[in-house]
């Protein structure tokens, strides 16, 4: 990885910068299967609970993010008493980023960075995206030669494949409860512990 003068890099990895110049490649759209699986997830809201068991967070987390603009909802803001927030299924996907970037001792600075990133790239191409971070800097690679560019500086690297948090976040979020945006009408997530207890009241 090479440097220019001004400190930003030149070729993959990417670090991220909070300024409009962006220095990433084009967004990649995401094939097969996965187009279906965004296009519905689009069409369901979660309440704050059901985002933060999805994403591995507190409540306390959650309202703290929200209400510094870390991780706004983007479906559903808290309008006052009786209102609740309601998060898309992107949203989630990128509290629990920020959760495990915050495990690792990433600056808040670099996560507010890489949070605005997310949103700016549309999420097209979540599924070949990796994040990784120094502690200083967070950069986005796109490809394995990538990674190995960037581990090859030797210093202590963690990184974040965000396509496996996506799926992640899918696999939580199918077993608990969503809203759908349209109606209001709550959806019933796949829960084998449900149905469990569903048979047994029916039993007795």
């Amino acid at each position: 990885m090479r440097s220019s003068g001004d400190g930003t890099a030149v070729g993959g990895p990417y670090p991220l910068h909070s300024s409009a110049t962006d220095h990433s490649p084009k967004p990649m759209a995401v094939q097969g299967s996965g187009d279906a699986t965004f296009e519905n997830s689009e069409q369901i809201g979660y309440r704050g609970p059901t985002a933060c068991a999805a994403a591995g967070i507190t409540y306390r987390q959650l309202d703290y993010w929200a209400r510094t603009g870390l991780v706004e909802p983007s479906v559903r803001a808290a309008g006052g008493s009786g209102t609740q927030r309601l998060y898309s299924f992107r949203d989630v996907v990128v509290l629990k980023v920020v959760k495990r970037f915050l495990d690792t001792g990433v600056s808040l600075q670099n996560i507010r960075t890489t949070v605005q990133h997310l949103r700016e790239r549309g999420f097209c191409d979540l599924e070949r995206m990796t994040l990784m971070s120094d502690g200083a800097t967070v950069y986005e690679c796109t490809s394995p030669s990538e990674v190995h560019d960037l581990l090859q500086g030797g210093q202590g690297i963690f990184g974040i494949a965000v396509g496996v948090v996506w799926r992640d976040v899918e696999a939580a979020l199918s077993q608990l409860h969503g809203e759908r945006i349209d109606t209001g009408e709550t959806l019933i997530g796949n829960n084998p512990g449900d149905e469990l207890a569903r048979r047994r009241n029916r039993a007795v």
